[in-house]
């Protein structure tokens, strides 16, 4: 049984029993591969190497627009 069918399949299923729709196949990749990469940097932070990438850029991006007194 191929992705297509299985999906197909699975939200034939879930309208009969009126749950929620299944997302569509490949809807959430680019979302998981952000995901592994976060957990990548955070694992590097623990081990005492320096972060690198969406969240240092976040962090320095925060740190610069706090205001002065």
């Amino acid at each position: 049984m191929s992705i297509t069918q299985q999906y197909v399949l699975d939200a034939y299923r879930a309208r009969q029993h009126g749950e929620p729709a299944v997302p569509a196949p490949g809807a959430h990749d680019w979302q998981v591969v952000r995901e592994l990469r976060d957990q990548r940097q955070f694992r590097a932070v623990l081990a005492g190497r320096p972060a690198r990438g969406r969240l240092r850029r976040a962090l320095a991006r925060r740190l610069r627009r706090r205001p002065t007194r």
